[in-house]
């Protein structure tokens, strides 16, 4: 079984022909609330891409508890490490423009209250060999003790440096497995990165340094990986978005499941690509993750 520690929210959604600019006013076209949290996001895709999953983290005593809850539930994913918190259930305003782009403000709410005892009883009932997935939307600390607890145990780490905090990068250096963006890449390694071939440079001088396993995705273009010295690439679905709120997280939960299912690792990568375009096809971050099925009728 994967364990996801990570966050829990309620998405609440907003759309518009385009984003505004600072301190412009714009008027929007339509409002939805829909079960998010990049933890519980890559959680219910993993779900979806088959594999057994449970989810540690947190939610209030509020009216969005449930609701946060509730796809995860229906997935048969096992809630049992979600704790009860006196703070709110987490929330993510979220502004869709008429291209698929977003913007998105996250308050953390329960959250933030995880801590470092939290995160090591959530990794002190898995056995060696399993997957721990990890992002960064609960406090850097208790995600620190998850990852040093995980290499204590022999478990697989995988880290999602998203969103990027100012503790990422020496995070970054715990995981066994680092995903992040390209933004994101450019953040950790201290410079920009724009061009293809500085791009592979970086990332084999990174894997060589540390020997983990990175990585990168580049949104339409695919995603390019480094594992045990080789570089691998795949190319999602070439799509117009409709929205892009839940891709990363449903190529993270879709490649975690497919490295848990045994998959070649350019098989996972390929299969987790094509099911981050088919989340862009659909509003939502839950909502949009594809099934199993779906990924594979476009393999």
């Amino acid at each position: 079984m994967i364990t996801v520690l990570g966050s829990i929210n309620m998405d609440l959604i907003a759309t518009t022909p385009r984003l505004p600019q600072p301190g412009e006013t714009v008027a929007g076209t339509g409002f939805a609330t829909a079960a998010g949290g990049k933890g519980a996001n890559q959680a219910l895709a993993a779900r979806r891409a088959g594999s057994g999953v449970r989810m540690a983290g947190a939610v209030g005593e509020d009216e969005f508890a449930g609701p946060a809850l509730e796809l995860l539930d229906q997935a048969g994913v096992d809630l049992t490490a979600v704790a009860r918190s006196d703070a709110p259930t987490g929330t993510a305003q979220i502004l869709v423009g008429g291209d698929g782009e977003n913007m998105i403000v996250v308050v953390p709410g329960a959250n933030g209250t995880i801590d470092d005892d939290q995160a090591h009883r959530a990794v002190g009932t898995m056995r060696a060999g399993s997957l721990l997935m990890l992002q960064l939307e609960i406090p850097a600390a208790s995600v620190e003790r998850a990852l040093l607890s995980a290499r204590a145990q022999h478990i697989v780490s995988i880290l999602n440096t998203a969103p990027l905090t100012p503790q990422a990068a020496e995070l970054a250096t715990l995981a066994d497995i680092v995903i992040a963006n390209e933004t994101e890449f450019s953040l950790l390694v201290g410079r920009p990165i724009t061009q293809a071939d500085a791009r592979e440079s970086a990332m084999r001088e990174w894997h060589s340094e540390r020997g983990q396993a990175l990585i990168v995705t580049l949104g339409g273009e695919g995603v390019i990986a480094i594992r045990n010295g080789v570089i691998h690439t795949a190319k999602g679905l070439d799509i117009r978005p409709v929205d892009t709120v839940g891709a990363g997280d449903t190529f993270c939960g879709y490649l975690v499941s497919g490295l848990e299912q045994g998959l070649d690792f350019p098989d996972a990568l390929r299969r987790a690509a094509i099911a981050g375009s088919l989340a862009c096809m659909k509003a939502g971050a839950q909502p949009s993750i594809p099934s199993a099925d779906e990924v594979a009728a476009h393999l």
